[in-house]
């Protein structure tokens, strides 16, 4: 009996629909379809940030946590690649922040203001299931988060979505004396809160530790006086009420790091929260508490609209550079083999398509950037994947030389042509893989491309490459052995060649 004929139609068919299917998504019905291109690409604005003359001696923790509180507010911008780093140390230190694609004035209005931190009682409190959703794209109108009615508050309690990243990275400023609708930072929980009782202004320590009587951490706070009195007044009004009305969110920049309750009230401007804190989980909150207002004045020294100039130039460069390696690379393919060269030139055509459609979807899905590293990923993948069509082509003329039928040597020289493809893109993903999650800054987003067209490299060879050369085969310009088909077995070297049908 005859052995099955490979499906290659169903193959190519399922693949044209998943690439349909990438294409209305890249394209509709969203206006925007254009790469998301990092800082050396698109340019933006650095501002320069230096301790206030007469604050005071600066440390290194405090500017690592100033670092920490302006890298979450700059994320509530939804922009990408952003870079909060320090220079310098003690007084002489400095924060840098570059921003791609963000106004100086802009920027510079965001920076200016300062982390707000308020104790609020919380109204209402509600689990909203897991996190599914890691958009880094913020909504174009935060002020459902303070609405002016009981109508309005119900409305956007109920129409949160916790799920969306955006609502739970912080970087807004919220209205303390209105109602708050808001988020926990991991997005379990949604909150409604009151008007604010106490200003972060009015801790005056916290610290993280373990009592002598127990073995969970927890955080201990002093408040200065008028932090005491208002402590005293909310605790002895709000630990008699039912839960949740008998919990205080503490929110930093409009979002909500903890709700603990009230057991009894406080009374003498000393509080703590207990809970089941990690170490880490107490230091963290405890750091929010004493630092939440920044732990040191900051002035802007610089801000500074950064060209794409350069990069577009390092682009430019880049760019012909990879033109010229992909024209030498079809002319070789096309020369050697012939026919078979135009598989070539139609798979890379595909996996370039693909590349690019994924690039879009990416980075206005998660936020990928593309910068000048990502490009050079790119391009070395051109390489990559012009071997997978060698290895395959190699194979078949190898088996044709041992004297089998086009068709044959198609199917024979696939089962050789496959182990060694997945082998290479294996090797090369591992290698992206690696270099993503040990490196930091631009090499990560060359890891990322580099490991994502290795990927397209082996869907396009198994599910269009192979289905096109399968059904070549088929064709009488291929199966007749043509000399410009690539397959002629007398250019091949093979002494006899009687026929090339199966």
């Amino acid at each position: 009996m005859a052995a099955p004929r490979p499906q290659y139609g169903r193959t190519f068919g399922i693949f044209v629909i998943l690439l349909a299917a990438l294409a209305v998504w890249t394209w509709f019905p969203n206006t925007d379809h254009a790469p998301r291109l990092g800082l050396d690409l698109r340019g933006g604005t650095q501002v320069t940030l230096t301790p206030r003359p007469g604050s005071g001696a600066v440390t290194d923790a405090q500017m690592l946590q100033a670092v920490d509180i302006i890298r979450q507010r700059v994320n509530g911008l939804g922009v990408a690649e952003a870079d909060v780093t320090t220079q310098g140390s003690g007084a002489n230190a400095a924060i840098v922040v570059s921003v791609p694609g963000v106004s100086e004035q802009g920027i510079a209005e965001t920076l200016k203001q300062t982390a707000k931190l308020e104790f609020r009682p919380v109204v209402q409190e509600d689990i909203t299931g897991a996190v599914t959703d890691t958009s880094t794209a913020a909504p174009k109108d935060q002020g459902w988060q303070q609405a002016s009615s009981a109508a309005a508050l119900a409305d956007a309690y109920k129409g949160i979505d916790c799920s969306k990243s955006a609502n739970r990275q912080g970087g807004f400023v919220s209205d303390d004396t209105k109602f708050l609708v808001t988020c926990s930072r991991d997005g379990s929980l949604k909150y409604l809160l009151e008007p604010a009782f106490i200003q972060g202004t009015n801790v005056t320590n916290a610290t993280a530790g373990i009592p002598q009587s127990g073995t969970s951490w927890q955080v201990d706070l002093t408040f200065d006086s008028a932090g005491a009195k208002k402590l005293s007044d909310a605790s002895t009004q709000m630990y008699v009420k039912p839960t949740p009305q008998n919990q205080f969110a503490i929110v930093l920049d409009g979002v909500v790091f903890s709700s603990p309750y009230f057991k009894e009230p406080i009374l003498g401007g000393s509080a703590q929260i207990t809970g089941s804190f990690t170490q880490q989980q107490a230091t963290d909150l405890a750091n929010v508490l004493k630092y939440g207002a920044l732990p040191v004045t900051l002035d802007i020294a610089e801000v500074t609209s950064l060209s794409p100039t350069l990069g577009n130039d390092q682009l430019n460069a880049g760019l012909l550079a990879g033109a010229i390696g992909l024209v030498l690379v079809l002319l070789y393919v096309l020369l050697y083999y012939r026919g078979l060269g135009l598989v070539a030139v139609a798979s890379l055509a595909v996996a370039a398509a693909l590349l690019y459609m994924f690039v879009v979807v990416l980075g206005r899905s998660l936020g990928f950037t593309l910068t000048l590293a990502g490009v050079t990923g790119a391009i070395v993948a051109i390489g990559i994947t012009a071997d997978s069509f060698i290895v395959y082509f190699e194979r078949i003329r190898d088996e044709i030389r041992d004297g089998r039928s086009l068709r044959a040597a198609v199917d024979a020289g696939w089962v050789r042509a496959r182990r060694t493809i997945l082998a290479a893109d294996f090797v090369t993903g591992l290698a992206a893989a690696v270099l993503y999650f040990i490196s930091i800054g631009s090499v990560r987003g060359f890891a990322f491309t580099l490991g994502l067209t290795t990927m397209i490299d082996v869907a396009v060879a198994f599910m269009f490459t192979r289905p096109l050369v399968g059904e070549l085969a088929r064709t009488k310009f291929f199966s007749n052995g043509n000399k410009l088909s690539g397959v002629n077995p007398a250019s091949l070297g093979v002494v006899s060649a009687e026929g090339m049908g199966a």
